[in-house]
Parts: C-alpha cells; sequence; structure tokens
C-alpha cells in the first residue's frame, strides 16, 4: 500500500480541564449561602455582557449582584497600581488616572459562558466630567488600603492569584469599549465598593479555548466597517470569546516594539498577523514572557475588547498575552501498519484522506484518534492500494 502524506502548519497545545463537578458544587453552594442571607442576587457573565447590534450593553439589572468565577489574572499583570495620586492642575493632568488595578474573572459554570473585568482607579478627579476638587480622587495612602483591599479575601487576608476560585459582589458597573466592567462607577464612595471573596485557592485555570485569527478577523471590512468579525448573539466571532481565557494559534509579529515588562499600558501593545491577510493586536504583561519571538507561535492568554468608545461595541478585540510557545507542526507521521499521527496539541484540525491527488475527494476519516504520548493515534487497516492523507484545519 502507498501511503503519502499532505500536511499543512497549524497549532493547538491541549490543557486540563478543570473537574466539572467541583465547580458545580462549589459554585452552586457558595451562591447559595450569599443569596440566603440576602446579601446579592446572582448574576451570569452572559447576562452581563448582554449586547445589541451596535455592541451596546442590554444589561438592565439592579445591584448588588455576584458573580463566581476564576481568576484570570493576578493583581498585578496588568496595570501598575502603584500609588501616584496627581492634582487635575487646570486639566494639566486629564485623564491620568494614577495607580490602577484590574483582574478578569471567567465563570466556571457549564450553563454560561465569557468573564468580566473588575477595575478601579486613583484619580477619578482628572476625568473630565467628574470634580476636580479632590473629592473624587484617591489619596496614596486611601489608594494603597484599597488596593489591598481587592487583593486579598476579606475573611482570611489570602493574597489573590490568577487560578483561584472566587466570588465578585458588585455595587457598581460601567459600560465601555464592548464590556460591562464591574467597577466603582468612577466615585470613592464606599457604597459603590466592589469585594471579591475566596471559594478555593489554586482551583485551576480554565482550559484556553484554541481559535485561529479567521474566528475572529475578517480579511474584507464587515457590515460594521470593521475587520472584526461581530455577532451580537454571540454565538460566534469576537464576542463568543469576549472575557475568557483563549489560545490563539499560528501567529507571527509584524510589530514588536511593545513586547517589553516596564511600560505603560499603551506603550505595551504590538501586532500580531496569521500571514493570510489578518492582524490583530496582543498586549504585553507586567513581566518577562520571554524575547521577542521571531517564528511562528502560539498566545495564551485573555481575550479583551477596547473599542474606545461608549456606543460603539462593535470591534476593537484583543488580546492580552499571558504565555507564548512555539507552534506546534502539522506534521503527519505514518507506519507500514499503516499508523497515522500527529501533535496531540492540534486540537481544531481532521484527518482526511482521499485516493487520488490528480481529481481529490478528501472526506473525513471517521477512526477516533487515540491519544499516545502527546501524539494522535489512528490505525487503518488497507482499502486502496494507494491513499493519500491531510490535516485540515477546521473553525
Amino acid at each position: 500500500m502507498k501511503v503519502t502524506l499532505v500536511s499543512s502548519i497549524g497549532q493547538a497545545p491541549a490543557f486540563r480541564r478543570p473537574c466539572r463537578t467541583l465547580i458545580q458544587t462549589l459554585a452552586v453552594g457558595f451562591c447559595g449561602l450569599l443569596l440566603a442571607a440576602g446579601i446579592s442576587r446572582a448574576e451570569t457573565f452572559s447576562n452581563l455582557e448582554a449586547v445589541d447590534n451596535n455592541g451596546f450593553s442590554t444589561w438592565n439589572g439592579s445591584f448588588p449582584i455576584t458573580l463566581v468565577g476564576v481568576l484570570l489574572t493576578d493583581p498585578g499583570e496588568m496595570l501598575d497600581s502603584t500609588p501616584n495620586f496627581l492634582p487635575w492642575n487646570d486639566g494639566a493632568n486629564a485623564y491620568n488616572l494614577g495607580g490602577q488595578w484590574q483582574v478578569f474573572v471567567q465563570t466556571i459554570s457549564s450553563s454560561d459562558r465569557g468573564g468580566v473585568e473588575c477595575w478601579m482607579g486613583q484619580d477619578y478627579g482628572n476625568l473630565p466630567w467628574e470634580p476636580h476638587d479632590g473629592s473624587d480622587s484617591y489619596s496614596n495612602d486611601a489608594w494603597s488600603a484599597e488596593v489591598v483591599r481587592v487583593s486579598h479575601d476579606p475573611a482570611t487576608g489570602y493574597a489573590f492569584h490568577k487560578g483561584d476560585l472566587v466570588v465578585i459582589t458588585a455595587n457598581g458597573s460601567l459600560f465601555y469599549g464592548g464590556q460591562q466592567n464591574i467597577n466603582e462607577e468612577h466615585s470613592v464612595d464606599p457604597s459603590l465598593d466592589f469585594t471579591i471573596s475566596l471559594v478555593s485557592s489554586n482551583f485551576g485555570l480554565p482550559a484556553p479555548a484554541v481559535i485561529s485569527l479567521s474566528s475572529v478577523i475578517a480579511t474584507n471590512l464587515g457590515a460594521t466597517g470593521h475587520y472584526d468579525i461581530f455577532d451580537p448573539t454571540r454565538a460566534t466571532g469576537g464576542e463568543h470569546y469576549q472575557g475568557m481565557r483563549v489560545r490563539i494559534n499560528g501567529l507571527t509579529l509584524v510589530t514588536t516594539n511593545g513586547w517589553n515588562t516596564n511600560s505603560n499600558w499603551s506603550s505595551r501593545y504590538c501586532t500580531a498577523t496569521d500571514g493570510e491577510g489578518r492582524q490583530f493586536p496582543i498586549i504585553h504583561p507586567l513581566y518577562d514572557i520571554g524575547p521577542v519571538p521571531t517564528n511562528t507561535f502560539d498566545a495564551t492568554g485573555v481575550f479583551m475588547q477596547e473599542s474606545g468608545s461608549g456606543t460603539d461595541g462593535t470591534f476593537g478585540y484583543e488580546l492580552f498575552v499571558q504565555e507564548i510557545a512555539t507552534a506546534s507542526t502539522a506534521t503527519l507521521a505514518i507506519a507500514n501498519s499503516p499508523v497515522i499521527t500527529w501533535p496531540g496539541s492540534l486540537a481544531n484540525y481532521q484527518l482526511q484522506s482521499s485516493d487520488s491527488l490528480t481529481n481529490p475527494n478528501w472526506t473525513a476519516v471517521t477512526n477516533v484518534p487515540v491519544l499516545v504520548n502527546g501524539q494522535n493515534t489512528v490505525i487503518l487497516q488497507p482499502t486502496a492500494a494507494q491513499k493519500y492523507f491531510r490535516l485540515q484545519r477546521v473553525q
């Protein structure tokens, strides 16, 4: 039997998946205690982040609310929370918010989807529409106390880390840039504080959704006038992954000037491409994730949205990068049996076969692959004098 391999480049490492039984037990049990105590109303991430055809929030709930999820980020890896009070100074410090604090939390419920950003800033008084007398800003000491408060479990003092299972109790939120964010509504009023409480430490990060840029970026302008794929139903496109941990495969860098660990948010952007006409912004964290990748790589992190608009949420998707890995190569190996193998990391690939390459008729091989030593493995019985195989990426 003659066998020929036809392969393409692709990548998709597999990560472990948390136990769903434990997820449901902890989430339902903790929320039940809160509700029984009359503290707040449980909310879902998908309801909170629902949008209309303009990408604007349709959420009309009331506070306080609770959300249960896993911390996707450490408190100090996204924004610099170092106290830095700056007065309005007749507008010289407009939009300079001093220290800022931010984390992302993703749902752990099988009946829910998505994640949410929790954010606060020090100098709300430097926003043009806020009072400029200092009454809506934190002093350096007060801000330090706030950072400690939201970065630790209030009952035990435990310092939060990504992978912890937590409950957010929110008293306020604002919509901007395509996301409904948990925050203090630009106020230092304690009644608008949000709190984060520990359910289980080191619970584990969710397995990243493995995607390619073609899932979220088009090569031609859409109806919204942007290349971002926007679906208000959140069934596809960028909305489908917003606030979640994802792995985007097959990237190379177009720009590298933002690849550093010690600058402000706006200076940490790089542009990546899939080599097929799509480009996408990625943001470096406040820690070292290694040297600038010079070859194709896969990036794992938090899928975000920042359209820069309070009314248009149909664009502005981006990835906050936390890990990078050398891209797996979609290369088939075959033995005389024949035994066909390919990297187990390629979760979004399908094995196909054809009896000819002159007029190929590629059909899916129905044998279910078995993971052996990190390799997807299929054993076939010879049915033709020759056969051709390929890996086809599926979206």
